[in-house]
């Protein structure tokens, strides 16, 4: 499933993915088949995705006998973080695999002049102990990489170790992986697809427009 690893960055084949990114890419769409392709999708490389979370072995009694079996070490303290307000699919499919994650909305949109992020809402909450945190930063776009970078750099306040934090994309521009992997050594990004550049407006080419608008309906 994995078509390409380097430097963990994690790129998915598969082909529902293939199938469901042609769908998204389609200039003609309703908003309901888009959100239906980006579920699909997003099934895929969330599952993906917390393959890295820890396990601990316990003990379980089943109708037949006494078994040993793996289940999610429950010392864990799991972090959904969607960036408002595309990564909402993300984090609607994300808690029903997850569903005791905490879930902590970042919200931020894009100055179009200067393509800088511009918070209006933070729900990061106080971290127990940031050794046994894993955080997932979601959003589909990851493009000059500005809101990642911000949204990332939040949660290394807290001391997080970035081999516990993923930031999960449905598309990625070379430039936006540039700026993670410049400033944060070891971060995991697992995207479906890592297209050819940026235009002048700051937006993935070919890309697939503005997810959110496609998403909620907004164009105008």
């Amino acid at each position: 499933m994995i078509k390409e690893v380097q430097d963990d960055i994690i790129v998915l084949d598969h082909p529902i993915i293939e199938h469901n990114l042609a769908e998204l890419r389609n200039i003609q769409y309703n908003p309901e088949s888009f959100m239906m392709a980006l579920k699909r999708i997003s099934n895929l490389l969330f599952f993906e995705g917390t393959k890295f979370l820890p396990t601990v072995e316990k003990k379980m009694q089943t109708p037949i006998c006494e078994t040993t079996v793996k289940v999610l070490d429950p010392s864990v303290d799991i972090i959904l973080a969607p960036i408002l307000r595309a990564g909402m699919v993300f984090c609607d499919v994300a808690q029903e695999l997850l569903p005791l994650a905490r879930v902590q909305h970042l919200g931020m949109y894009r100055d179009e002049k200067t393509l800088t992020p511009i918070w209006y809402y933070n729900k990061t909450l106080k971290i127990n102990d940031p050794e046994k945190t894993h955080v997932f930063i979601m959003d589909p776009m990851l493009a000059t990489g500005n809101s990642a970078y911000d949204a990332i750099s939040c949660y290394m306040k807290h001391n997080i170790p970035l081999k516990n934090i993923i930031f999960i994309c449905l598309i990625a521009a070379p430039q936006g992986i540039k700026k993670l992997t410049d400033n944060f050594k070891g971060l995991k990004i697992m995207t479906a697809n890592i297209d050819e550049d940026l235009n002048e407006k700051g937006y993935i080419v070919p890309g697939l427009g503005d997810a959110g608008d496609k998403i909620y309906n907004t164009q105008y």
